[in-house]
Parts: structure tokens; C-alpha cells; sequence
């Protein structure tokens, strides 16, 4: 298996998306999805979106980026074809990398309660769930 993670462009737009969407992530393409919010955010310096290929077919994709105090990973999302083959750790690694550029980031991830695949992946690579942090969001729509 010959795989590579490489920083996407928004070339790479429609299979974020196919990725996404075989994977079960729910994709808002009329708000932070569609094509102008992923092609601004892929043009920002401390944003980036990494692919992970296998045998050049893209099998995972994740943001992160970095708000000037924490590092975030979001919308880690591999292909059930291709889980439990430690992906998704090679994508988090990924993303520690990018954020060491900014110095000592406290890297942290938003996870959906259902999402149980998620928050054992995170918690294999170190990740503990704050209990004690409510997250709460003030949406202009709902698509956002």
C-alpha cells in the first residue's frame, strides 16, 4: 500500500467532500462547505486541509488550523473502506506537524457526541475529553 498526505487546494474541492460524505459527515454545502467558504479557508496561511492518498485515490481529509492560542483538527473524516489501519492517526500527525509551526499549541478537536469512531481515534493519540467545557455557537443560519 503506497499511501501520501499532502496539503489540498481547492482543486481538490469535490472529493473533500466525496471523502466526507462516504465517511458520514454531515456537509452544509450551502454554508461552511460550499465552495467559496472552503476555497477562502484553504487560502488562509494558518488553515490548512490535508489529504491522505492510498494508491493515489484520496482516503481521508482533515482541517486544521491554528486561532492564534489553540490548534484545532476538524472534520477528521477516513473512508470506511480504509479504517483501522491507523489513517487517521497518520492525519492527526499531520496536523501536529502544521501546528508546531506556530510554537506550543495546545492542539484540541470538537467532536459530535454520536461520533464514537472519532473520540476513540483521538483518544489512541493522546486526546483527553475536557468534561468540564461546555461549547456553545451563535449561528447567523443554520447552514453555518
Amino acid at each position: 500500500m503506497e499511501k501520501e498526505i499532502r496539503r489540498l487546494t481547492f482543486d481538490d474541492y469535490d472529493e473533500i467532500m466525496r471523502v466526507w460524505a462516504v465517511s458520514g459527515l454531515p456537509i452544509k454545502s450551502n454554508g461552511r462547505d460550499s465552495r467559496d467558504m472552503v476555497a477562502a479557508e484553504i487560502a488562509r496561511e494558518w488553515c490548512a486541509y490535508f489529504g491522505l492518498f492510498v494508491n493515489d485515490k484520496m482516503v481521508g481529509v482533515t482541517i486544521t488550523q491554528f486561532d492564534g492560542r489553540r490548534g484545532w483538527i476538524n472534520r477528521l473524516a477516513v473512508d470506511p473502506d480504509y479504517r483501522g489501519m491507523g489513517l487517521a492517526g497518520d492525519l492527526m500527525a499531520k496536523c501536529d506537524e502544521f501546528l508546531d509551526q506556530f510554537g506550543e499549541v495546545v492542539p484540541c478537536a470538537l467532536i459530535e457526541g454520536e461520533n464514537m469512531p472519532s473520540m476513540a481515534c483521538f483518544e489512541k493519540a493522546g486526546y483527553v475529553c475536557e468534561r468540564s467545557i461546555s461549547y456553545w455557537t451563535k449561528r447567523p443560519r443554520p447552514d453555518l
